[in-house]
């Protein structure tokens, strides 16, 4: 199995090149439901998060909502 490193919120992360962006969010505990994320500097939208595979050095950057008052 090959590994890639990839960035997630400026943090070197080693992943298996099978990982979709889903998978990557899930092993890092981020609730999907209310990310935002930054794929390689495009907005993603949550139905693609399944149909995205990373790549060598990809960026991401993972913003959560959080509501308040």
């Amino acid at each position: 199995m090959d590994y890639y490193t990839i960035f997630v919120n400026g943090q070197a992360f080693n992943c298996c090149e099978s990982m979709s962006l889903k998978d990557i969010l899930l092993y890092l505990d981020f609730d999907i439901s209310i990310v935002v994320v930054e794929y390689n500097k495009e907005i993603i939208i949550k139905a693609n998060f399944d149909h995205i595979f990373v790549q060598s050095q990809d960026s991401l950057e993972v913003i959560t909502i959080v509501g308040g008052g």
